[in-house]
């Protein structure tokens, strides 16, 4: 029977020792170390959502939902350690007078770093061996922590620059209208290789660190699932309605965007289509594309096709990154902007972007506010 509560319990430390180095050292989507760091980032959302749902302003359910982020990264550590210390206290059972004594030796060692001393019988290798682990997992968790918020920063400046150029929540056609208004849609390539660097850049830290995924946005009315799906959107509206004079740069957009996002699919355990095909069904529906397009040709953008023409073009490039999108949005509870799915936690209506008033010397102002989404 020692010998194999000892084995017992050491199998619980190898497994959790393993996840930490697949967590924190080596990193990799769907590897055997981040199935625990995604049980406990699904666990916290879920809490949070729970807490949530009884409050119907956004602003309310953003405030709360803030939280699950910085909770989901301690949780996280307080369940490697917890998992440490039954780990070592089934292995100390057999040196102790009881369960609880070998209970409490093993949380001494684990979160003392040996530094306490629980005083009585006990194996004193088990004893070292669980300081050594604990005082190695809190350090690993303090050394990532940079590399997380590394991450974070770099994902929100994109966002926070969208404001103005997309407005608040982002919507893609009002990227191109807002470009057109001020004569500067041959600044779109550059907008569009940003975005597929900031893709990439994505791809790599959210799958690699999947807890970022519930880090939400400072602001309210900002997400990077939303910014992403708009320069997806206005990508692929540039290259159905004006495809002589679409920039390049927009394919290699689209196709580093919808890959990002199949690989956060994939590192979810979600179902992804890899090779939709083009006149597939999507959620967004006809007459929403035509009155966005209605809305463009209003401010003069120098479309080559008509609404009609250009749908199944569109579509074609929608549905490689609708799909889970719309599903990601969903699933951290993202602002309910125009062309970004429903909300099941969320009873609220659909948040038409700001766009500040067309003000001139002289006190002229030009109001522009029709030309949004119907809210």
């Amino acid at each position: 029977m020692t010998g194999l509560r000892v084995a017992v319990g050491l199998l619980i430390v190898t497994f959790t020792f393993a996840s930490l180095v697949g967590t924190f050292v080596m990193p990799r989507g769907k590897s055997f170390g981040l199935r625990t760091a995604l049980l406990v980032m699904r666990t916290a959302r879920l809490l949070g959502v729970a807490i949530a749902r009884p409050f119907r302003g956004f602003s309310q359910k953003d405030a709360i939902l803030a939280a699950v982020g910085p909770f989901a990264l301690l949780a996280q550590l307080a369940a490697f350690l917890t998992l440490l210390v039954l780990g070592y206290s089934i292995a100390l059972w057999p040196y102790a007078t009881s369960y609880p004594d070998a209970l409490k030796l093993a949380a001494a060692e684990v979160f003392s770093a040996g530094i306490a001393r629980v005083s009585g019988p006990g194996n004193a290798a088990l004893q070292d061996l669980g300081a050594v682990t604990g005082g190695v997992a809190i350090a690993l968790q303090i050394g990532y922590l940079p590399a997380i918020y590394q991450a974070f920063n770099r994902r929100e400046s994109l966002v926070t620059l969208l404001e103005s150029r997309a407005g608040l929540p982002a919507w893609g056609p009002e990227l191109l209208m807002r470009h057109q208004l001020i004569a500067s849609l041959d600044g779109l390539p550059q907008l569009y290789r940003d975005w597929e660097l900031w893709s990439a850049d994505l791809a790599e830290t959210h799958v690699s660190y999947p807890i970022l995924l519930v880090f939400r946005s400072p602001q309210p009315g900002y997400s990077y699932v939303l910014a992403l799906l708009t320069v997806l959107d206005a990508a692929a509206l540039h290259l159905s309605l004006m495809p002589s004079t679409a920039p390049h740069e927009a394919r290699f957009c689209l196709r580093m965007g919808f890959t990002a996002l199949r690989r956060i699919g994939e590192t979810l355990d979600w179902s992804v289509d890899y090779d939709p095909l083009p006149d597939a069904e999507l959620q967004l529906t006809y007459e929403e594309f035509a009155h966005a397009v209605d809305l463009l040709v209003q401010v003069g953008v120098p479309t080559e096709r008509t609404a009609e023409e250009a749908w199944p073009h569109f579509r074609g490039w929608r549905v490689n990154y609708e799909a889970v999108a719309y599903r990601l949005a969903d699933r951290i509870v993202a602002p309910p902007a125009p062309w970004s799915g429903e909300r099941r936690h969320l009873a609220a209506d659909v948040m038409r972007p700001l766009r500040p008033a067309h003000r001139e010397p002289g006190g002229k102002m030009t109001d522009r506010s029709t030309l949004l989404p119907p809210g």
